[in-house]
């Protein structure tokens, strides 16, 4: 399995757009992005938190699959990893077609403990791999631990790309700093408001993949008037306009539903294209802040 190597974190850094590159298909639902490793990574996923295990998640993955989804995002705190992997597992799509992602939770966190955890993983969605594993929060003396882990995971063919979530730059150079594969994905909170675009520049130079938790704001999208005024210019909804901000920024994106008619709408994004003004507008919400989750320093 190919090495994924350090880059040099200390070159001049330049501002930039966090832009689409050739090797970000966002055409339609099928689309991937090339990972440092060369893994494909389809661009929108669902993601599948507060989901109960049972029917509702299993619903909910089923429906995403029938409708083209290829990527699902769970995690060991979720507490529904057995559901998406009876969905995944029973479904007519092949598993090697399906990207499945999951996460090592901060009480799981350690070398050792990160290798139990992986396999309790595993054993609840009844598989034998992984597409990516993540490091669910940074915390702090022991995701240098847990990265250790994940690298051995992945040298094993165990998991075929690993990553973080709410890592911040000093994180990530922390990371890279002691390591011999560099994260492949980094998911944090992601929407109109928190853009954090040094993060985003960081990422992009140092081909980490960026991907959105969140990035509907649990549905506040849809209060937010300048979004709504877009919408109606392009008669979507104010979810698909940020589903599609997304993706041309770059950035894989995993909203979550369980509802079928919100999971559907959320995939039919790809038949129209925002224009450079509309993604400024958008652009210009950031403030900076918070709305779902923790500062990962404070976590």
């Amino acid at each position: 399995m190919a090495r994924i190597l350090k880059n040099n974190l200390f070159k001049n850094k330049r501002k930039i757009r966090y832009k689409n590159t050739k090797t970000m298909d966002i055409t339609n639902i099928y689309g991937t992005t090339k990972l440092a490793n060369g893994v494909k990574m389809p661009c929108l996923g669902l993601g599948v938190f507060n989901m109960e295990s049972g029917n509702e998640v299993i619903n909910a993955v089923n429906t995403a699959l029938d409708t083209g989804y290829r990527h699902i995002d769970t995690a060991s705190m979720y507490l529904n990893e057995d559901g998406v992997g009876k969905a995944v597992r029973e479904h007519q799509v092949k598993r090697e077609d399906i990207f499945v992602t999951s996460k090592v939770w901060n009480s799981e966190q350690g070398y050792e403990n990160t290798l139990k955890a992986f396999d309790r993983s595993l054993q609840r969605l009844g598989f034998d791999y992984l597409d990516l594993y993540l490091i669910h929060w940074p915390v702090s003396n022991t995701y240098k631990d847990t990265w250790k882990a994940l690298e051995k995971l992945y040298r094993e063919g165990r998991v075929k790309a690993i990553g973080v979530s709410n890592f911040l730059i000093h994180h990530l150079k922390d990371v890279i700093a002691d390591s011999e594969i560099q994260p492949m994905v980094n998911q944090v909170e992601f929407h109109p408001y928190l853009i954090e675009q040094e993060l985003l520049d960081f990422c992009s130079e140092n081909s980490i993949q960026f991907e959105a938790w969140s990035p509907l704001i649990r549905g506040k999208v849809n209060e937010i008037q300048i979004i709504r005024d877009i919408a109606n210019t392009y008669n979507k909804t104010p979810a698909q306009i940020i589903i599609r901000w997304d993706l041309q920024k770059g950035v894989v994106t995993i909203p979550k539903s369980a509802k079928p008619e919100r999971i559907k709408s959320n995939a039919n994004i790809f038949d129209f294209e925002l224009s450079e003004e509309d993604m400024q507008k958008i652009d210009a919400l950031d403030e900076g802040k918070r709305i779902v989750g923790e500062h990962p320093d404070e976590f």
